[in-house]
């Protein structure tokens, strides 16, 4: 997710040897080809749209943290009638890269040699190798996040919903035919 040579759709690589304490801001949005990728990548009907703000700086010694927020507008099928169902996605990006093998990406651990991972706590930051991160990849990954996973048009109901019981559910008994048999005496 985090390297430029990942194949993702949208695609904006940052050599991270220019970036600094002061934040390089970046406004970056996906093109026409990029958001029919994306469309496919998720699994939608559309993206129409895909924007992001992002103020890319260091993260102690070696570390990056990406800030900003993404914007999209996408098109999805109701998942009742199938019938198309616009949204807009805005989320917030709060997100820490650090390279293979750097001391920021080690789980903390107790005395006893345990890992302590607090779920309320802040995320592992996300590894990236070589000299560079995806900020497209970044930006498209937290858009994906903010996906209705159940699109529902406003009017749409279940109208041949059928309720069952539990006993009509119930395998008929492979004795059953036997009991309409007579038995001759």
């Amino acid at each position: 997710m985090s390297n430029a040579s990942d194949d993702v759709p949208f695609s904006y690589p940052v050599k991270v040897g220019t970036i600094s304490h002061v934040p390089i801001e970046l406004h970056i949005e996906a093109d026409a080809e990029q958001r029919k990728g994306l469309a496919r990548l998720w699994d939608i009907v559309s993206v129409e749209a895909l924007t992001a703000d992002l103020k890319i700086r260091r993260y102690k010694k070696d570390g990056v943290k990406v800030i900003g927020h993404v914007s999209a507008k996408v098109t999805q099928s109701c998942v009742v009638t199938l019938e198309p169902v616009e949204d807009v996605i805005e989320e917030e990006i709060d997100h820490i890269l650090v390279p293979e093998g750097s001391a920021l990406a080690r789980i903390p651990a107790n005395d006893e040699g345990e890992m302590v991972i607090d779920p309320e706590g802040p995320d592992l930051p996300d590894i990236f190798s070589g000299d560079s991160i995806d900020a497209g990849a970044i930006a498209a990954e937290f858009a994906a996040l903010g996906l209705n996973p159940y699109p529902r048009r406003k009017d749409a109901a279940f109208s041949d919903h059928i309720e069952t019981t539990a006993a009509d559910d119930r395998k008929p008994s492979p004795f059953a035919v036997l009991k309409g048999l007579k038995v001759e005496k």
